[in-house]
C-alpha cells in the first residue's frame, strides 16, 4: 500500500519539477498556433485548454494503460517503478516533445516531422510505420471495447455486431470536423474515465480484504518471462508509446498558446500513468498473487479480467460505471487512431481535407482494412501492437533529440530526449530478436546486441552534437 501511495505521489511531484525542466528546455513562446493561424474548421480548431487536455487524454488512453498494466503486473509491484519513471523522464516528455515540435510545424504528423528531423529516408518509413501501427491500434481498440460492450448487455448481440456498431461510429468521428464530435464528447468521457479510475483506486485502498504488496525488484512473473525487455514492451501506453506521437499533432492543431502545451501534453500522460498505476494494483491486489492474475487473464481475457475485478469490487453499478469507463478509453483511442491515419494519408497524397469526398476516399478503405483485421487473434494483434509502438517511441525521441541539437542553443539540453531514446532502442532491439514473433534468439546474444544497437545510435547522437557545437562556434 505505502509503495503505492508514493507512486502516486511520486508522478504528481515529477509533472510538477520534470515537466517544467521539459518547458524550461523547449521553451514556449508567444507566436501564434495552427489553431488561430489556420483554422480551416475541420481538424485545426481553437479549443480551451481544459477541453484540450481531456481530448488528449482519450486519444492516448486507449486500453494500453488497462490492459497493458494488468499484463505487465504479472510481473510483479516492479512494473510500479517501470510506469512511474517510465512516464516521468520518457513517455510524458515524448508527448509533450512530439506535440510542442508539431505545433511549430503547422500540426505536421509525425511522419512529416520525421522526414523535417532525420532525413528523406525516415519520412518514407514513417508515414507506412505510422498507417501500419495505426491500423493495427484502431483494430486493437475495435476488438476489445466490443467484447466488453457485449458482457454489459442481458441479450447477447454478440462481438460481430458491436464490432459494426463501433466501425459506424468510427466512420462519423473521422469524417466530422474535430470540434463537431471529439470537441463535445471528449470532454463528458474524459470525467467519466476519471472517475472509473478513482472509484477502482478507491475499492483497492479502503476495502481490507484487497492488500496491494510492496515494491520489490524480483520477478514474479509465472511463465518466467525476463522482466528485461518484456515488461517494458508489455505495459506500453502506461509508461511511454510511440502511438501518442500520432495523436499529440491533432491537438497541436487546437491548442491557442504554446504556454498551454506542458498541461496538455505532459500532464495527459501523467494522468494516464496514474490509471495504469491503479489497474496494476487492482490487477495484484483482487487476484493476490502474480499467478492468479495470469491464469484470469488466460482464461477469461483482458475484458473478461477487467468485468470481474469491476464487478466484484464495486458492486452491480459501480462495475457498469467502471466497464463504460473502460469502454470510453479503446473507443475514444480508435476513432482518433483512424482521424490521425486520415490526416497522414492526406500529407502524403496532398488531397484536401476540407472537401468531405477526399475524406471518405481515404476513411472507407482505412476502416474496411480494419474490419478485415479483428477476425484476428486479439493476443496476436496485441504483440504486434506492443512491439511497435514502443519502436515508434523510440523513433520520436530521436527525432525530438534531432530537433532540439539544431535548435536549441545549449546542445547539451538535448539529453533530455537522448537518454530515454537510448533507453528504448535497447528495449526495442531486444525484444524483436528475443521475442516469438521476432527472431527468438538467446538472450546471450540478445542483451549484448541490443546493448550494443544503442551504443551505436547514442554515439551517432555524440558526434552530431559536436558537429553542431563546432558550426555554432564559427
Amino acid at each position: 500500500m505505502i509503495s503505492f501511495i508514493v507512486a502516486l505521489a511520486v508522478l504528481f511531484i515529477g509533472y510538477v519539477t520534470y515537466g517544467r525542466v521539459t518547458d524550461k528546455v523547449f521553451g514556449p513562446d508567444d507566436r501564434t498556433t495552427p489553431a488561430v493561424e489556420i483554422n480551416d474548421g475541420v481538424d485545426c480548431v481553437p479549443i480551451k485548454t481544459w477541453k484540450a487536455l481531456l481530448i488528449q487524454l482519450l486519444n492516448i488512453a486507449g486500453t494500453g494503460p488497462i490492459f497493458g498494466a494488468l499484463m505487465g503486473a504479472c510481473f510483479g509491484p516492479v512494473v510500479f517503478l517501470w510506469i512511474v519513471f517510465g512516464s516521468i523522464l520518457g513517455g510524458a516528455v515524448h508527448d509533450y516533445m512530439c506535440g510542442m515540435i508539431s505545433e511549430r510545424n503547422k500540426g505536421a504528423s509525425i511522419a512529416e516531422l520525421s522526414g523535417i528531423y532525420l532525413g528523406k529516408p525516415a519520412l518514407y518509413v514513417m508515414r507506412v510505420f505510422s498507417i501500419l501501427l495505426l491500423l493495427l491500434t484502431g483494430t486493437v481498440f475495435v476488438t476489445s471495447p466490443a467484447a466488453l460492450i457485449s458482457k454489459l448487455f442481458p441479450i447477447r448481440l454478440g462481438n460481430t455486431f458491436w464490432i459494426v456498431v463501433i466501425l459506424i461510429y468510427y466512420i462519423l468521428a473521422t469524417l466530422l470536423p474535430i470540434d463537431k464530435v471529439i470537441g463535445k464528447l471528449y470532454p463528458v468521457f474524459g470525467v467519466i474515465l476519471i472517475v472509473m479510475a478513482l472509484s477502482i483506486a478507491g475499492g483497492i485502498i479502503f476495502l481490507p480484504q484487497y492488500q496491494i504488496p510492496e515494491v520489490t525488484l524480483r520477478n514474479l512473473n509465472p511463465e518466467g518471462l525476463p522482466v528485461w525487455p518484456f515488461m517494458f514492451i508489455t505495459v506500453a501506453c502506461g509508461a511511454i508509446s510511440g502511438f501518442h506521437a500520432t495523436q499529440s499533432p491533432m491537438m497541436s492543431k487546437c491548442i491557442m498558446s504554446e504556454k498551454d502545451g506542458r498541461k496538455v501534453f505532459y500532464g495527459a500522460m501523467i494522468i494516464e500513468s496514474v490509471i495504469a498505476l491503479i489497474w496494476a494494483a487492482a490487477g495484484v491486489a483482487f487476484y493476490g498473487s502474480t499467478h492468479m492474475l495470469q491464469d484470469a487473464l488466460t482464461t477469461s481475457g483482458q475484458s473478461g479480467v477487467v468485468y470481474e475485478i469491476s464487478e466484484k469490487m464495486l458492486g452491480s453499478v459501480g462495475g457498469v460505471l467502471a466497464i463504460i469507463g473502460v469502454v470510453v478509453c479503446p473507443i475514444t483511442s480508435g476513432d482518433t487512431a483512424f482521424r490521425s491515419a486520415r490526416l497522414i494519408l492526406a500529407e502524403w497524397t496532398k488531397l484536401d481535407q476540407k472537401k468531405i469526398k477526399f475524406r471518405l476516399l481515404i476513411t472507407l478503405p482505412l476502416l474496411a482494412a480494419s474490419a478485415v483485421l479483428t477476425q484476428l487473434d486479439f493476443n496476436v494483434l496485441w504483440r504486434y501492437f506492443s512491439w511497435s509502438n514502443q519502436t515508434l517511441a523510440m523513433i520520436v525521441l530521436w527525432v525530438a533529440t534531432s530537433y532540439l541539437v539544431k535548435n536549441h542553443k545549449n546542445k547539451i539540453a538535448s539529453l533530455i530526449t537522448a537518454i530515454p531514446a537510448t533507453f528504448m532502442s535497447a528495449v526495442s532491439v531486444t525484444y524483436i530478436l528475443m521475442a516469438k514473433e521476432g527472431f527468438k534468439l538467446s538472450s546471450n546474444v540478445s542483451y549484448p546486441a541490443g546493448l550494443a544497437a544503442a551504443a551505436v545510435l547514442f554515439v551517432i547522437y555524440v558526434i552530431a552534437v559536436l558537429k553542431y557545437k563546432k558550426q555554432n562556434a564559427l
